[in-house]
């Protein structure tokens, strides 16, 4: 008995050891953080921290994390989520049924469909089975752009259109070696060699390539029924009719890759259209009909119901300026995206400090990655948010969002750097 007794005291006592460093740990992280962001640095613009240890459910740090920002590419970490809640483990592809020797088919917003980053032909070998084909275009009932985006930056590689049948990552790719290559060649003969102001005209599908130009380019095509139509067709080697409905009957469904190729591209990559797409994909396990904003309603008002700061959530990308969302409510989704997703996968899915794409160059470690995180860049915006390692094996949730600053952005990663690199080696 006085064995156990004693026990017991020696180990509420470790215990109380232990919360005593953590919160002196605590105590000199809110204080190095406080300095920084007081600094005549921060001074102008307006930045919101918070910092979490979900083991302890303790918030070590906070500062202006209930207040809105515009989240940019911080956006995809909603989409995600959105993502996760609602699409199974492989991609639905296409809605499909077959009457006599026609098969009826309609898209269910798939961007994976010849995309380059995945050349997934699922759909192509499917419907080659079948000998007349009847495909339904218009059951995406959207703008083909996001509420809120730069109207200049149509003829930019990273704001396609979106739609319910996407076919080559809704992208014309051209490049030059020996010759002048077009992918898809359907718009061989709208490319010109030529220097202009824009990849693209504004209203019609006239591309223009500079003929010095070495590196690939890739310029959204307008996306109409008729062009779609003649793309599958040019691919299929076959007819394809195009009908105003699908007729009635139990729809089945085809799936192509797995959905987490998906996710590490929009999350590596920043990749804007996959994330847009996402939002529609996730809109056909609702509907019939296709839209993004379905998706985003049904998540917030399902499974976001209770979030503290409900956010303004209008795209997929966060090429938006529309969007609002606070600290807070980017942490939360974070928690509950660890405490859900086995770690390897989830890591796996985020951006690692000093890997590849958009952190590359950034929050790398001296053993290995310290830091899984999305980051998020607009115009004097840049905002990081996700998971970070400290040296003692803890694993903490941040977001960190700056807005309408008028230094240089490396300025400021080199400032969070320093604030990341404190965290890992104090906490």
């Amino acid at each position: 008995m006085q064995f156990t007794r004693n026990l017991l005291f020696t180990l509420l006592g470790l215990l109380l050891l232990q919360g005593c460093a953590s919160s002196k740990k605590s105590r000199v992280i809110k204080k190095n953080i406080g300095l920084r962001l007081n600094s005549s640095f921060f001074e102008n613009s307006f930045t919101g921290v918070i910092l979490f240890d979900p083991l302890t459910k303790d918030t070590i740090f906070q500062h202006n994390s209930n207040k809105y920002f515009t989240p940019a590419s911080n956006t995809k970490i909603f989409t995600l989520y959105a993502s996760l809640k609602l699409l199974p483990d492989s991609i639905p592809s296409l809605k499909y049924l077959v009457k006599n020797d026609t098969i009826y088919a309609e898209g269910t917003g798939d961007p994976s469909l010849l995309h380059s980053s995945y050349n997934d032909s699922s759909s192509i070998k499917f419907l080659k089975q079948y000998k007349n084909i009847a495909f339904h275009f218009n059951n995406y009932e959207e703008e083909k752009y996001g509420p809120g985006w730069a109207w200049e930056d149509y003829d930019l590689y990273f704001s396609p259109e979106r739609n319910s049948f996407p076919i080559y990552g809704n992208v014309v790719t051209i490049f030059k070696n020996d010759s002048l290559h077009v992918i898809p060649s359907y718009f061989r003969n709208k490319v010109g060699e030529l220097k202009q102001p824009k990849n693209r005209k504004a209203f019609n599908n006239s591309f223009f390539f500079e003929p010095s130009r070495e590196d690939t380019l890739e310029v959204p095509f307008i996306i109409d029924s008729l062009h779609t139509k003649e793309l599958l067709e040019e691919v299929l080697q076959k007819k394809v009719s195009v009908i105003n409905r699908m007729p009635e009957g139990g729809k089945k469904t085809l799936y192509s890759i797995s959905s987490d190729s998906l996710y590490k591209r929009m999350m590596h990559q920043s990749d804007n259209f996959i994330a847009e797409q996402l939002l529609v994909l996730g809109s056909s396990t609702l509907s019939d009909t296709l839209t993004s904003s379905k998706s985003i309603e049904h998540i917030l008002e399902n499974e976001l119901l209770n979030l503290k700061q409900q956010p303004r959530w209008v795209d997929g990308s966060g090429l938006s300026r529309y969007n609002l969302f606070t600290p807070e409510s980017i942490l939360d989704i974070l928690n509950q995206l660890y405490s859900n997703v086995p770690k390897e996968r989830l890591y796996s899915i985020f951006p690692s400090g000093g890997d590849e794409g958009t952190m590359k160059d950034w929050y790398n470690g001296i053993h290995g990655p310290y830091i899984y995180a999305k980051s998020g860049s607009l115009g004097n915006n840049y905002c990081l948010s996700g998971y970070l390692l400290t040296n003692s094996g803890k694993t903490l949730i941040f977001s960190f969002m700056n807005n309408h600053f008028r230094k240089p952005t490396t300025e400021v990663k080199i400032r969070m750097q320093s604030i990341f690199e404190h965290i890992r080696d104090t906490y």
